[in-house]
């Protein structure tokens, strides 16, 4: 699903025929950038790509000024259908990427164990400044939010809350963490040196040679 697709066809849908500058206003008025992956950058080259595909067409071109002239694009029927079947599919599609701070907590550093609580009281302060931020944000634009914008600000707000109390369970299962880590680093097998070959699983010893 592409959200630039669907912020371009929704926009032009809602608003009418728009050129790429007003367009990217919009965008920065909206701050999508903030709870999507949309980039404002990116709208110009959208633009020719959805016109190419017939799903929004150039309806005028005009001038503002010493301004050069701005293609003003309307959506098309087809675009209509494009974004209706983007709008269902955004609405269906869950989003939950792998976050790379799990596979570091699954291989922790057996010399730096006692470094783990400083680490990660350093990671919630981080994410409890993320959320400051955004509710500060959040009370900035809500008189020029709609309902489901408001909705969605909040969406982030309730994730990274919901991150920080993962974290704070995490940081109070570290002395469980850091015991069993170093109860199993003890009983791991040393690592066999190039080309030794591994002995079967129940193939006994061969007595030394006297």
């Amino acid at each position: 699903m592409s959200p630039l697709r669907l912020f371009v066809l929704g926009s032009l849908d809602a608003r009418g025929a728009m050129h790429g500058h007003q367009l990217r206003l919009l965008g920065e008025e909206e701050r999508i950038h903030l709870w999507t992956d949309v980039s404002v950058g990116s709208l110009y080259g959208a633009l020719k790509r959805l016109a190419a595909e017939g799903l929004i067409v150039e309806e005028r071109t005009e001038r503002e000024g010493s301004y050069p002239e701005r293609q003003v694009y309307a959506i098309t029927p087809s675009g209509r259908a494009a974004l209706a079947e983007l709008r269902g599919e955004g609405l269906r599609t869950l989003v939950l990427k792998h976050d790379p701070f799990d596979l570091a907590v699954s291989r922790l550093d057996q010399e730096r164990l006692d470094e783990l609580p400083a680490e990660l009281a350093g990671r919630v302060d981080a994410l409890r400044t993320l959320l400051a931020d955004h509710e500060q944000r959040l009370e900035q634009a809500r008189p020029y939010l709609s309902v489901a914008e408001g909705w969605v600000m909040e969406h982030r707000a309730d994730r990274l809350r919901s991150e920080i109390a993962s974290h704070e369970r995490l940081i109070s299962l570290v002395p469980e963490i850091v015991a069993d880590e170093r109860r199993r680093a003890g009983r791991l097998p040393e690592p066999l040196a190039p080309g030794t070959p591994r002995r079967a699983s129940g193939t006994p010893r061969k007595a030394p040679t006297p």
